[in-house]
């Protein structure tokens, strides 16, 4: 399969990075970067939100209505079909297959990775069921957003029960998620906020500013909440513990866009600038609130919407709208 690679960071951007003083002893300032993409072999299929799972790289064809992997070695990829009009939106992959989010069709699925053989778990309930973004518990179970249906859902996996959750803002747009210690955390796109489920109940998190729009978050090793903001082009964060909310405009600025993001073992943040063509990776150093220089995604990307950040390779997995699934490898 055709392959396209871009080297990391400019001499310029490098040197830059190096200056910054490291603030602690595991802290040493950004990674470097290293992009690398595979092109998908079904066309205008819009492959995103990949996930690794024992060395292999999952993904989705939203347009193309699939799910698919990748083995990074041989470049070789393999097709799953899924049922027709779920036009998918997400996977997750464990021991017992691949968890993908039935966006268009009012369901999440279960892939067998041994026979195909799909297993439906139904959204309960009238009104839209367009499940969309998921995450695991430590025990299995999955939380996921409804975007446009404007809930928060929690699939458990043995009883097979799906619980809803209203969000109380109007068109809120429960959008990207993460579960972090059991406890699941989403932004709200259609609106300035995050919200949670504690204790059984949801909280929406008003953030400062009114015209702030969060994409997609992630959380630090400290608990604090990062996250991107679509409509104004900054990264912000939220302390859960004291409520504080700050934020700094990416390069881009207003036309920025930045979507899929993801977050290091360095408690660094990753993100894409999808306002730009060609696409632009960019780097925020936590500690010193800093930016790299912005690195063009090699395909251009058309739109990354979502990464995946694996601890294990140091490595970030993202999908494009110009059918090709990528991956950046971090180098401290």
């Amino acid at each position: 399969m055709k392959q396209l690679t871009c080297s990391a960071l400019s001499t310029a951007s490098l040197a830059l990075l190096m200056s910054v003083p490291a603030l602690a002893d595991d802290h040493r300032g950004l990674a470097t970067a290293e992009i690398q993409e595979w092109k998908v072999p079904w066309e205008d299929s819009r492959p995103r939100d990949p996930w690794l799972h024992e060395g292999t790289v999952w993904f989705v064809g939203q347009s193309g209505n699939y799910v698919a992997t990748l083995n990074p070695e041989s470049g070789e990829f393999k097709r799953y079909e899924i049922p027709e009009g779920a036009h998918p939106h997400t996977v997750i992959v464990d021991d017992r297959g691949a968890w993908y989010a039935g966006n268009l069709d009012e369901h999440i699925g279960l892939v067998n990775p041994e026979n195909g053989e799909v297993k439906r778990f139904e959204l309960p309930g009238a009104g839209t069921k367009d499940s969309h973004t998921m995450d695991f518990t430590s025990d299995g179970d999955i939380y996921f957003t409804v975007q446009n249906g404007n809930q928060l859902g929690f699939l458990d996996t043995e009883s097979e029960q799906i619980m809803l959750w209203d969000v109380p803002t109007d068109s809120a747009r429960p959008y990207g998620l993460i579960v972090e210690n059991d406890k699941p955390w989403a932004t709200l796109f259609g609106t300035n906020k995050l919200a949670t489920i504690d204790k059984g109940q949801l909280k929406e998190i008003e953030l400062d500013r009114e015209d702030n729009r969060p994409r997609r978050l992630g959380m630090s090793s400290d608990g604090v909440i990062w996250y991107v903001d679509y409509n104004q082009g900054y990264v912000g964060s939220y302390d859960p513990q004291t409520g504080e909310n700050n934020d700094w405009r990416a390069p881009g600025e207003i036309n920025s866009r930045p979507y899929g993001m993801a977050i290091d073992k360095r408690d660094d943040v990753w993100f894409v600038e999808t306002g730009m063509q060609p696409n632009r990776l960019v780097g925020f150093d936590t500690d010193s609130k800093t930016f790299s220089e912005p690195m063009p995604i090699p395909s251009g990307g058309g739109t990354i919407r979502h990464m995946y950040y694996d601890e294990a390779s140091d490595a970030i997995w993202f999908g494009t709208d110009v059918d090709t699934v990528g991956v950046v490898r971090l180098t401290p």
